[in-house]
């Protein structure tokens, strides 16, 4: 270990008892703690960057009393992060027998995997009972999942020789097995036992991790070359795949303003604490059409750990979350320290979120600032609203090229557009000259054709692994196009909306 990069105590709940680790540094990863540390090896590392579920495990949090789970990726979770959690995996779901020689009574989501044959080599098993457990937990013991539901919550984990149908199968037959004693969770004494973690007290530590604003932002002031991290998704690759190191880091999950959804007559405000589930959750409950969008983002671990605010400071060209808020017309809230005569006080500007980049993965902030909330209007009765992702793989990728367009008509006239386009330029970009060519003119074929041209135009993609620039740019204009003939109606050329039934009628 670097000799720069100090240690800190490292405290979790597990099987409800507490457990403290110390000498853990600020940039160790959870897997690396579990199996290096605590030599819990069922846990497995495939890929290393949270694509393949191989890592997944279950973390738990006291809400009003009561546990709530979410599966995540431990390879690129910082193991600081989940400090004052409760903390399971494989090896905690099975009851021990007493009897010499006798296999352990299973938890159902384990034994449906074995009656539904769901494995074969079994690396990626771990991962897949995980994500069903935290399946099972959530569904008052697996009651009510359907295919379609299973489908979605086990994105995150990819089997490459088993095939997902018995795995499928497992999800459902679950809530029909008995649980044994010694394999459910105990909830009281895994929330006693998390409050009786009293909440560490940040001083000169290394892994810094604020509960309140205020506490936050003074963090940011004093240690301005931090490395800022939410949910760690993108920041946990650095460690992974470029073995960067990091001799402070600054999380900004733990301060309760920013953990909340808040609801304005016309706008909502997402917290940059907010995870991508419960901020896609919000912005779904306003606008249904994004519920097919939202599934696609990444997989469920990957979800239930990044979050919205990191996601759009990270600004990658190619993040999916950043067109959407972009035709949605979203601005951030930046805010920092001000020292003041008095002491100090908390200063904010706002800005289009559009204005945030300046570049490559740069933007606009401050060494002292920190974005702190996302602002998205709230739908207006008369907006037509669409966002297309185009990728390799339909579920658990990255996109080639995302457009988003939201567009409002008066008597069959184009009266207020906005477009968001990923995967064509260095950052997240709005279509302005599409807009303009757009605006004020009649929704019809010819302005639609005119509108393609201006797309195709406006950006200068390059081409990687992913798609070509030639692609690339075919693509945005055959997605504004497809666009139109929603418009018109035509609804059976989205995937998630083809039928069989509607296969006939057009048959």
């Amino acid at each position: 270990m670097n000799s720069k990069i100090s240690a800190q105590t490292l405290r979790f709940v597990r099987r409800g008892q507490a457990v403290a680790l110390g000498n853990v540094a600020p940039d160790r990863t959870l897997l690396e703690v579990l199996r290096e540390d605590l030599q819990l090896t069922a846990t497995k590392e495939g890929c290393g960057e949270g694509d393949c579920g191989a890592c997944t495990v279950v973390l738990a949090q006291a809400v009003n009393g009561k546990l709530q789970y979410q599966a995540i990726n431990s390879c690129i979770r910082l193991a600081h992060s989940v400090d004052g959690m409760a903390v399971f995996t494989a090896e905690d779901l099975s009851a021990p027998t007493l009897k010499a020689g006798a296999s352990p009574d299973l938890h159902p989501c384990q034994e449906a995997m074995v009656q539904c044959h769901g494995s074969q080599c079994g690396f990626c098993t771990p991962g897949f009972v995980m994500s069903l457990f935290g399946m099972y937990q959530n569904s008052r013991g697996g009651q009510g999942i359907t295919r379609e539901q299973a489908q979605v919550d086990l994105s995150g984990n990819l089997c490459r020789c088993t095939g997902y149908r018995p795995i499928l199968d497992a999800a459902e037959k679950m809530g029909s097995l008995p649980l044994p004693a010694g394999c459910g969770v105990d909830e009281a004494a895994t929330v006693a036992a998390l409050k009786a973690l009293k909440p560490r007290q940040n001083g000169d530590e290394n892994y810094l991790r604020p509960t309140t604003l205020v506490a936050l932002l003074q963090a940011r002031s004093a240690h301005p070359k931090a490395q800022v991290v939410a949910g760690c998704t993108d920041v946990g690759l650095w460690v992974t795949k470029l073995h960067k190191r990091f001799e402070r880091v600054l999380d900004v999950t733990a301060a309760r303003e920013l953990q909340r959804v808040e609801t304005y007559p016309h706008h909502i405000a997402i917290g940059a604490a907010v995870n991508l589930t419960d901020a896609f959750a919000a912005l779904v409950k306003e606008r249904p059409q994004l519920k097919t969008f939202s599934q696609r983002f990444a997989g469920l671990p990957v979800r239930n750990s990044g979050t919205l605010g990191g996601n759009v400071a990270n600004g990658s060209p190619i993040g999916d979350a950043m067109p959407l808020l972009i035709a949605l017309g979203a601005s951030v809230v930046l805010m920092r320290w001000k020292k003041t005569a008095a002491g100090g006080e908390i200063a904010h500007r706002e800005l289009r979120l559009e204005d945030l980049y300046t570049g490559y993965r740069t933007n606009v902030m401050r060494a002292d600032e920190l974005l702190c909330w996302i602002k998205v209007p709230r739908p207006e009765n008369k907006a037509f609203m669409r966002v297309y992702k185009i990728s390799k793989r339909f579920d658990d990728d990255i996109s080639a090229v995302c457009l988003a367009i939201q567009m409002t008509l008066k008597d069959g006239t184009v009266q207020q557009v906005s477009i968001g386009a990923g995967g064509v330029a260095a950052t997240p970009a709005r279509a302005r000259q599409t807009e303009a060519a757009l605006r004020g003119q009649p929704w019809n074929a010819d302005t639609v054709m005119a509108a393609t041209a201006a797309l195709r135009a406006e950006f200068q993609p390059i081409s990687d692994m992913r798609a070509s620039a030639a692609y690339r740019q075919t693509v945005l204009g055959n997605l504004l196009r497809r666009f139109w003939l929603e418009s018109q109606g035509m609804t059976t050329i989205n995937l998630e909306s083809l039928t069989a039934s509607s296969l006939e009628a057009t048959a």
